[in-house]
């Protein structure tokens, strides 16, 4: 990855300009600085200098005095050596009109620019070179008002854009000259520059107004060599394109006083340079919040696509104007060159591998690879190679043996599965058979149930999910929603010139109709997974309600056995007082004392109860011994004591389990959350993947609609031509008719003459050897 290299430079100022010393508003004046790789705006209040208001730093920054040459050097050479070297190069200049753009690119007699020194500095370098051959070829392009038209030759304007794997962007039917010297280039270029439409505005005598991109294709080769030294010899083929660019300047209507035919040129460089500006944002964005770059909105922007953000080197010099008038425009094209200097390209060097390259390569690496074996020891490294190998080998024999213990893990994993199942489906009919109360239903998810899972470092989208029914009309709501804000403005959208219809449109189709069919399966699974998500919770609503009842209950259960305890006790006492009331005899003393008795056991009950509620390790010993003593007095509270006992352990152990499935069932709830979440990304995910599709399948629509157009176009003309076609056979047909009575009446005229004048000279006594042909 290699950034930008970006120069601002400061043309010398105009002396007729409001330029510093003259006050503008608020009786402020300002001036730019030049500081190093620094430029800065500074302002004075009433002589009194005041901090500098901005401030860019750039690679290089070259102030009114310098001259081309020291901008060739610092800026463009370096790029000119790595085209030679096989890498892809391009330089440009932008700035606004009268700013130093055309000068900075082709100079003048006294000082040269940058595309003559390029010229000069590739012959100088081929033909001092010995080791490589090279075959050069220029190219002159210019785009006047949206149009290409080729300046070597005037014949060819509008010309079209193509893209190939071979030969990447191009341009068809432009003419390309095989150049073999400098003067030859230059006499092409300045050929060139004649045909180029230059204008007078209020700002500059000859103003360009139109782009031009000067090119050279350079492809070079190894020399052949009479040895058969394989490290001197490559068949490789090096393929590099330099582009030079001189860019119209961006004006104000305002300023240059434009109208009609310059109005036009005027609008036509500022929308082009606004598209400029436009991917340059783009490109200048970090590459996660980078969208589509718009590279097909303008015709500039499509051929200088590898230059930003692709294969090339480039080099920006963005040229301003030190008037004070001129401060706003100078700002924009500072802050251009800011967002510039951001940009990465990915550069690497062109070749062209034939299969006797690679051939030589492999034999060359081959030798090398033989060399070292040959210089080292070459037992020892036999000998760890075999040590590899049976490594290696061992490795494969455990992987082998790790596989079958896996693979029967899994079997006996399935069936103890498959054992689980079939005894649950036992309970659960037996449940449901004794109507148990407290029985509960089972939340295990479906043997085949499809999980469609991604990343979870995976972002989400910015924007909201779009609905699961698409139509061919989105209304406002739903189009604001999908682009995030975004209000498209028709005509850039109308600009966008149309692409190529690939060959795999049929193929597009069918990935279309699979990626759909999956969509619609996985919003089908969706819903049924929060069909399933919401029954779970009614289930564990209902769980919960059926734990808190128990624990209710539980809770009761000891005050409803006191309740009890004492109405016992009172009927036993009422009983006995009676008896002892009616008669009093030794069995209603017995009775007495058997109430007496009862009322001590009851309290006693009473008493544990308390205590075992209270503290029941502290009172466990105690209440043993009370029971036995009282096991041993009253044998029914014994084992009332003991069916209690075991009632309350049963009550205990079916809260414990009713616990244990609670936290089961909110498990298996978070998991059920998690698939859940999981279809919803992949739903988005495919979602989105959906509407690429369909933005590409409508570009190929368009694209097929105008191929449809032209070939209706091109039948039509065949048509007419085929039509003037018969007419001229017609035409002919009736000329030849004509031509041969024409001829006839001659012949038969020129016979008629003949015998009359051999009569009138027979008349006259001539002789008659004399030719009447002649």
């Amino acid at each position: 990855m290699e950034k930008i290299c970006v120069a601002v430079r400061v043309r010398p100022p105009v002396v007729n300009a409001n330029v510093n010393g003259n006050e503008g508003e608020g009786g402020f004046t300002s001036h730019w600085k030049v500081d190093d790789n620094r430029i800065s705006l500074h302002r004075s209040l009433a002589g009194t200098p005041l901090p500098p208001a901005l401030s860019y730093t750039f690679d290089h920054v070259f102030d009114h005095d310098c001259s081309n040459s020291s901008v060739y050097d610092l800026l463009t050479k370096d790029i000119i050596h790595a085209v030679l070297q096989g890498f892809n190069g391009t330089a440009f200049a932008y700035g606004q009109t009268s700013s130093g753009k055309t000068f900075t690119m082709n100079g003048s007699h006294n000082d040269q620019g940058i595309i003559h020194r390029a010229v000069e500095d590739i012959f100088s370098k081929t033909n001092t070179s010995t080791d490589r051959e090279f075959l050069i070829r220029v190219s002159y392009m210019e785009i006047y008002n949206e149009e290409i038209n080729d300046l070597f030759a005037v014949e060819n304007q509008k010309l079209q854009i193509h893209e190939s794997l071979e030969r990447g962007i191009y341009v068809a039917g432009l003419r390309e000259e095989i150049v073999n010297s400098a003067d030859q280039v230059l006499k092409l270029i300045q050929m060139g520059e004649a045909n180029r439409h230059f204008g007078e505005t209020n700002m500059n005598v000859r103003s360009s107004r139109s782009h031009t991109i000067f090119r050279m294709v350079i492809e070079s080769k190894g020399k052949d060599s009479a040895s058969n030294d394989y490290s001197t010899l490559d068949d490789a083929i090096r393929v590099s394109v330099l582009n030079l660019v001189d860019l119209a300047g961006s004006e104000r209507i305002a300023k240059t006083g434009a109208g009609g035919v310059r109005l036009k040129e005027g609008k036509h460089i500022n929308k082009s340079l606004m598209i400029l500006g436009n991917v340059i944002n783009k490109l200048s964005d970090g590459a996660k919040q980078r969208g589509h770059i718009p590279y097909r909105d303008s015709k500039l922007t499509r051929i200088l696509q590898p230059a930003l953000g692709g294969n090339a080197k480039t080099s920006i010099i963005c040229t301003v104007a030190p008037e004070e008038v001129h401060i706003e425009e100078t700002k924009g094209t500072l802050q251009f060159a800011s967002r510039a200097k951001r940009i990465t390209n990915c550069v690497q060097v062109n070749e062209i591998l034939t299969d006797a390259a690679l051939l030589k390569r492999q034999k060359l690496e081959i030798e090398e690879l033989r060399m070292k074996l040959e210089g080292s020891h070459a037992g020892v490294l036999e000998q760890e190679i075999l040590k590899l190998r049976n490594d290696m080998l061992k490795y494969e024999l455990e992987r082998e043996k790790l596989a079958m213990e896996l693979e029967e893990e899994r079997k006996s994993h399935r069936e103890r599965i498959s054992a689980q199942g079939s005894e649950s489906l036992t309970q659960e009919t037996i449940d449901t058979q004794q109507g148990d109360a407290f029985s509960t239903p089972t939340f295990k998810p479906a043997p085949h149930a499809f999980v469609a899972k991604r990343s979870y470092k995976s972002t989400p989208p910015e924007y909201s999910p779009l609905p699961y029914e698409f139509g061919d009309v989105a209304d406002e709501d739903t189009w604001f929603k999908m682009n995030n804000g975004f209000i498209p403005d028709l005509d850039l959208i109308s600009m966008t010139p149309a692409k190529q219809v690939s060959d795999c449109q049929v193929g597009n189709d069918k990935e279309i109709q699979n990626l759909q069919r999956q969509v619609y399966e996985a919003i089908d699974e969706k819903t049924e997974f929060e069909k399933k998500y919401k029954e779970q919770l009614l289930l564990n609503n209902q769980l919960v309600e059926k734990i808190s009842k128990l624990k209710r209950e539980a809770e009761e259960i000891p005050n409803r056995l006191r309740e009890s305890c004492k109405a016992v006790n009172e009927e036993i006492a009422s009983n006995v007082q009676s008896l002892v009331a009616d008669d009093k005899s030794t069995a209603a003393k017995l009775f007495s004392r058997t109430s007496e008795f009862v009322t001590f056991l009851m309290s006693t009950f009473e008493a544990n109860m308390f205590k075992n509620e209270g503290n029941k390790s502290s009172s466990g010993k105690e209440e043993n011994e009370q029971g036995s003593n009282k096991d041993k007095d009253c044998p029914q509270v014994a084992s009332w004591k003991t069916e209690l006992s075991s009632e309350i352990e049963l009550m205990k152990e079916m809260y414990k389990s009713m616990e244990q499935e609670l936290d089961t069932n909110n498990h298996l709830l978070e998991a059920s959350k998690e698939r859940v979440d999981a279809l919803e990304r992949e739903s988005q995910l495919l979602l989105a993947e959906r509407d690429d599709l369909l933005l590409t399948v409508s570009d190929s629509s368009k694209r097929l609609a105008a191929l449809s157009q032209q070939n209706e176009k091109i039948l039509q003309d065949l048509a007419c031509e085929i039509q003037k076609r018969k007419r001229l056979e017609e035409e002919i047909k009736q000329f030849s008719i004509a031509f041969a009575s024409r001829q006839r009446s001659l012949i038969s005229f020129h016979c008629d003459f003949q015998s009359k004048l051999e009569d009138h000279l027979k008349a006259q006594s001539l002789p008659k050897s004399f030719d009447f042909s002649t």
